[in-house]
C-alpha cells in the first residue's frame, strides 16, 4: 500500500512538472506582443479590398458580425463597405472579436438595449466563424448559465482573447453576478473541440489578454466592476497558477473617471494599450458608448506598471 501510494505521489509531480513546462526567457518576453493573425480564406470572395478589410460588430444598423472594408482616406465615406455571410446576423448582436492563426474567428453574443434578440439563455455561447467559408456556428463548449431567479443581470459573455502562444481561448462571463455577488468566470477553452480545459472563479472581468512583457506568462484581465487591471500566472499551454494580482487602476483617469478596460493588447513596444468604457452592467444605446485608450509601459527596475504619454 506504501508502495502505490508512493507511485501515484511521483506520478503527481511529473504531471505538475509537465504542466508548468520550462519556457525560454525570449519566448516569455515575445507573447501577446509576437502575433499569428492571418486573414481567412473567403475573404477572397468578398468582392472587398482584401488589405482594408477588418471584422466588427460595432457598424451601425448592422446586427451581428460584419466584414468591413476601411476606405483609403478617412473623409472617404463612400469607401467603408460591408459584407456579411448569411450566418452572421441570425444569432443577434455581438460582442468581442479574436482571431487565429488559420484565420477562423470567435466572436460572443451580447446585448444591445434590450434582449429580445439575444436572450438571457444564450448569452454563455462563444460562436465560431471559419475562416474557409465564413460560416458562423457555436462553439460546443460547456459553458453553464448559472442565473439565479430575479437577477438583474443581463449579460453573459464579456471577454474573449485568444493566445498565439498556447493557441488556446480565453473566455469571460459574468453570468450569474449580481449586484452585490462576484459569481463571473473566466474559461481556458480548446478552440477545435470547445472543452473548458482550466477555470478562474469568483471574477468579473471584461478586456482579457496574455502577455510576458514582465518575465512571467500572465492573464491580463480589466475588472468590469471596478477600475482594476488585475492578472494571474499562466504555464506555458495556459492553466491558472498561482493567485490573482491587482496590478493598478485606471480609476480618475479619462473623461469619466470610472473607465473599465473593455479590450486589452501590447503594442510591438511591450507598452499595454486598454481601451476603457462606462460599464454598469446595465443596457446604453450605440450613440452613448464612448471610448478612452490608455497606454500604460512596465518598468522592470520598479516591477510596476506606469502610465506612458
Amino acid at each position: 500500500m506504501k508502495n502505490l501510494s508512493c507511485i501515484l505521489l511521483i506520478v503527481f509531480f511529473v504531471l505538475a512538472i509537465g504542466c508548468r513546462e520550462k519556457m525560454e526567457e525570449n519566448e516569455i518576453l515575445q507573447i501577446g506582443i509576437k502575433t499569428c493573425q492571418r486573414q481567412p480564406e473567403f475573404i477572397s470572395n468578398t468582392g472587398l479590398n482584401t488589405n482594408r478589410c477588418a471584422f466588427s460588430t460595432s457598424e451601425k444598423h448592422t446586427k451581428g458580425l460584419a466584414m468591413v472594408q476601411i476606405p483609403e482616406n478617412a473623409a472617404d465615406t463612400t469607401g467603408r463597405k460591408i459584407w456579411q455571410h448569411p450566418s452572421w446576423n441570425k444569432y443577434g448582436y455581438m460582442g468581442a472579436i479574436t482571431t487565429d492563426e488559420n484565420g477562423n474567428a470567435y466572436t460572443i453574443s451580447v446585448p444591445l438595449i434590450n434582449v429580445l434578440d439575444n436572450p438571457l439563455e444564450k448569452q454563455n455561447i462563444i460562436y465560431k466563424v471559419s475562416g474557409t467559408d465564413g460560416e458562423m456556428k457555436p462553439l460546443v463548449a460547456d459553458l453553464p448559465m448559472e442565473v439565479k431567479p430575479g437577477n438583474p443581470n443581463c449579460f453573459g459573455m464579456t471577454g474573449l482573447y485568444y493566445d498565439c502562444h498556447a493557441k488556446q481561448l480565453y473566455a469571460a462571463t459574468v453570468a450569474g453576478s449580481t449586484r452585490y455577488e462576484e459569481n463571473g468566470i473566466i474559461y481556458l477553452i480548446d478552440p477545435i473541440t470547445g472543452k473548458v480545459m482550466d477555470k478562474l472563479t469568483g471574477r468579473d472581468a471584461l478586456g482579457l489578454c496574455v502577455g510576458g512583457i514582465t518575465g512571467e506568462k500572465r492573464l491580463y484581465f480589466g475588472s468590469s466592476r471596478t477600475s482594476d487591471i488585475c492578472s494571474v500566472e499562466l504555464t506555458k499551454n495556459g492553466r491558472f497558477i498561482g493567485k490573482v494580482k491587482q496590478e493598478f487602476s485606471i480609476d480618475m483617469l479619462g473623461p469619466r473617471g470610472d473607465d473599465k478596460a473593455r479590450r486589452i493588447r501590447f503594442d510591438k513596444d511591450g507598452n499595454m494599450i486598454l481601451f476603457g468604457v462606462e460599464f454598469n452592467y446595465n443596457l446604453t444605446a450605440p450613440t452613448e458608448k464612448q471610448e478612452t485608450i490608455y497606454r500604460f509601459r512596465y518598468e522592470e527596475e520598479e516591477k510596476k506598471w506606469v502610465q506612458a504619454q
